[in-house]
Parts: C-alpha cells; sequence; structure tokens
C-alpha cells in the first residue's frame, strides 16, 4: 500500500510538460534537472508526509529558481531545508525571503512536522518558467505574465491539480498564496471545474517580505488565523 509521501514523489517525478512555450520563456523542472533534488524530494516527503492522512492544500504561483527551482520543495530554499527540516544538503547555498517568512510563520505554527501533518504546499503550475532579464541574467516568470503562456498551460494546471487531490487532498479548504493575479486565476478555475468548496487567499510571501517587513508578526498572525479554519474543519 503506498503512503501520501511515494503519491507526492511520483507525481513530482513524472511531471512533464509537452505543450509549446512562448518565444523566450523556459520551463524550469527542477524534479528531472537534478538527482541532488530528486534525493531532497525523497527524504522530505518521506519524513513528513509517511502516512494516509488526508492534507489541505496551499496553491503557490510556480515553483521558483532559487527556492522549489533549488530544492524541489515549495517554498524551502537551502538554509531552511537544513535549518528547519534537518536534511541534509551539500552544495550551493540558497536564501529566499519568501522562505524565511514561510518557516517563521510554520515554527510559531508548532514546527515544520506539526504544519505538515496539516498542509501540503504546492503550486497553481506546479512546474516553473525562467526569461532572460534586461541585464542578462535568468529571472523567474509566473504563468500568469503573459497571456500566451497562461494558455498554453492551462491544460496542464487544470490536469495536475486534479492529480494533487487525487493522491489524498481535502476539497473543503484550498490556501492561495497571493491576493492578486494567482488568485484571480485559481478563483476562475475553481469556478468552472469545481476543484474545492472554498479557496482562502493570503498575501504571497515575497510581497510581505519585500513590501510589508515590518508587519511581518501581522501577516503570520493572519496565515494562522486562515489556516485554523482547515484545523477546525479536520477536528
Amino acid at each position: 500500500m503506498t503512503t501520501l509521501a511515494n503519491r507526492i514523489v511520483h507525481f513530482n517525478q513524472c511531471l512533464d510538460f509537452k505543450g509549446t512555450l512562448p518565444k523566450g520563456i523556459n520551463l524550469l523542472n527542477p524534479y528531472k534537472e537534478s538527482e541532488v533534488i530528486r534525493t531532497i524530494v525523497r527524504a522530505f516527503y518521506s519524513k513528513y508526509y509517511n502516512d494516509d492522512q488526508l492534507r489541505h492544500m496551499i496553491l503557490g504561483i510556480n515553483p521558483g529558481r532559487l527556492g522549489a527551482g533549488f530544492t524541489g520543495i515549495p517554498f524551502t530554499d537551502t538554509r531552511r531545508l537544513q535549518e528547519k527540516c534537518s536534511i541534509e544538503y551539500s552544495g550551493r547555498e540558497t536564501h529566499e525571503p519568501s522562505s524565511v517568512f514561510i518557516y517563521e510563520m510554520i515554527d510559531t505554527f508548532g514546527g515544520a512536522e506539526t504544519f505538515y501533518q496539516q498542509f501540503y504546499i504546492g503550486s497553481v503550475c506546479p512546474l516553473g518558467f525562467t526569461s532572460m532579464g534586461k541585464n542578462g541574467r535568468e529571472v523567474n516568470y509566473n504563468y500568469y505574465d503573459s497571456r500566451e503562456l497562461t494558455m498554453s498551460v492551462e491544460g496542464f494546471i487544470i490536469e495536475n491539480i486534479r492529480k494533487q487531490i487525487n493522491m489524498g487532498m481535502s476539497t473543503d479548504i484550498c490556501y492561495c498564496f497571493g491576493t492578486g493575479k494567482n488568485e484571480a486565476y485559481l478563483r476562475r478555475l475553481n469556478e468552472r471545474e469545481k476543484f474545492f468548496k472554498k479557496i482562502i487567499a493570503l498575501e504571497h510571501p515575497r510581497f510581505i517580505m519585500q513590501y510589508k517587513s515590518r508587519l511581518k508578526q501581522a501577516y503570520i498572525q493572519k496565515y494562522l488565523e486562515a489556516f485554523s479554519q482547515a484545523t477546525s474543519v479536520s477536528g
């Protein structure tokens, strides 16, 4: 009998976008690009999801270069991977402000083990994208940054949200990281596809750290209050 951990690892390993991307946009698939990442993914999900308990989904935007793009774990940079999840890593270290916020919130919630027993963090689009910035460096590119890209990946998005739900996710409440375009798009999809009974949107960790860092503790409290709705339903 497979566990949720087995199903998540298998899902990640099988992610593959076969469609056509707009010119200048590149695919970011950390699960196929690095054996180190595949090893981290197996260790992480085996540690926190080695059971058959339902989780509530949290959907970010898509993997970024320095978070999931480097570790395979959403909103987890290499420093938090080692310090907060106690998973060994050797190589280039990354620091991602969104990961700092998420793990401060997780610490306040009760720690990684307690948090991940109840929640699963994924993305509206489970693979990421990059483009070349004005300075010639590769930069993150979101699935909603151009209509052409959004249309190209919509079928892929719908298919993989369903796959993740079918792995063993609760559908009463879904949390959305991002109260702008990510929320608007997910709500439109949900109206049509009926994935979840309710969507609760929270300000994206990157937005908080970049523009509202002085109010970080207030946002952490807002997150905890929102997540309490899921725990009360589960209870």
